[in-house]
């Protein structure tokens, strides 16, 4: 009994020793988690409130664009939100299985010192001491198993009570597991119906794009709206050139260059810089920039030049857009974005990632809308682009 007395209480400070481990690292992970989900839930409330503003103007076809818009990208943050959280319950329940673990081998251990205490007391308790004494022809001994049988005596209920504490942590830890289980097959479901819902938004975008470019009366009225909103882009360029930038690192002129710049993504072009007529409705329409349509899975959107991001918002007319201030007055422009990839006031290098493409408001469906200037003057990208 001395043995257990010595090896049973370090082997249960070692087991809360490991336990308490797994929490700290598992804290960490979800700490990490959820200002993750802060910041979804951030992006959510902000795109339920453009909604919902939206609804209060007067509605035109951008807006109706912008709406649809909108509403994927809320499905695509809600589905995001879910994804985080079934990858936090998915943390939490990893955690659940090791202490479950560790809470087994504690039972194990404290049924085992139970045992060893009752069968000693069964043992040695119903006896005759007199006898006892009689038998026992070392009084050292008498008193060493005297104070054993008391010691063991005294904490007879703490043993059981140890033992039965553990049982209750296990039982309440094996619990927690299953409601865990059943939040994890609870998103699975809503991430179902979320991307349900998505593919339907999905078809509502392409159906009203699909009757913009059949219905002329309808394509004109888009057309209008976009050339008013291209007059409020130059007012934004112009706004911007007053706020001259001086960038914090050496790097090559722009000017230096032409000709020579990386394309943003590798695609199709869809719509070419200047004057372009309508094939179907005869229209003259003044293109400022470019639109690529991405090559079968490239959907990443490069930096041209090293500068800064002095612009990352939605615009109408042009949905998702990101505009790069690299120095000396020149400027690029990449819009239809899907998702950002850096955040206003970021500083980038030629090539860095900076976006996702998308359709936001897109007529042509999902392409990069790109835009070279100077100052506010837009240039012809093709021209600065390497040839291909």
């Amino acid at each position: 009994m001395k043995f257990l007395g010595v090896f049973r209480r370090p082997t249960l400070l070692l087991l809360l020793s490991f336990s308490h481990f797994s929490l700290i690292f598992a804290s960490q992970d979800i700490s990490e988690l959820e200002k993750r989900l802060n910041k979804i839930n951030q992006e959510i409330q902000a795109l339920e409130s453009k909604i919902k503003a939206e609804r209060k103007k007067e509605a035109t076809l951008l807006s109706q664009l912008d709406e649809i818009s909108w509403k994927k990208g809320l499905i695509r943050a809600e589905i995001i939100r879910l994804s985080l959280q079934m990858e936090k319950t998915n943390g939490e329940l990893a955690s659940l299985r090791n202490d479950i673990d560790l809470l087994k081998r504690k039972v194990e251990s404290e049924q085992r010192a139970m045992e060893k205490t009752l069968v000693t007391l069964y043992k040695y308790g119903k006896f005759d001491f007199l006898q006892f004494l009689l038998e026992t022809g070392n009084m050292s001994a008498i008193l060493t198993e005297s104070k054993h049988l008391s010691y063991l005596a005294s904490h007879q209920k703490k043993v059981i009570a140890d033992f039965l504490k553990a049982m209750s942590e296990l039982k309440t830890a094996e619990l927690a597991q299953e409601n865990k289980r059943k939040e994890i097959a609870q998103f699975l479901e809503e991430a179902a119906e979320k991307k349900r819902q998505l593919e339907a938004q999905e078809a509502e975008n392409k159906a009203f794009i699909q009757n913009v470019q059949r219905n002329k009366r309808i394509y004109e009225q888009a057309l209008q709206e976009q050339r008013d909103r291209a007059e409020q882009l130059q007012s934004l360029m112009k706004r911007l050139e007053a706020e001259e930038l001086v960038l914090p690192f050496r790097f090559i002129p722009f000017y230096e260059k032409k000709g020579k710049l990386p394309w943003p993504i590798s695609g199709k072009i869809l719509t070419r810089f200047g004057l372009e007529r309508h094939p179907q409705f005869n229209t003259i329409t003044m293109n400022n920039g470019i639109e690529i349509s991405p090559s079968p899975g490239n959907s990443i959107v490069n930096a041209i030049h090293p500068g800064k991001v002095i612009f990352a918002d939605y615009f109408q007319g042009y949905g998702n857009l990101m505009i790069i201030d690299h120095g000396l007055n020149y400027y690029s422009l990449y819009g239809h974005c899907a998702e950002f990839l850096v955040e206003k006031g970021s500083l980038v290098r030629e090539g860095q990632p900076i976006a996702l493409v998308g359709d936001s408001g897109s007529l042509k469906g999902v392409c990069l809308y790109f835009e070279i200037r100077f100052k506010s003057k837009p240039l012809d990208p093709l021209q600065w682009l390497k040839k291909r």
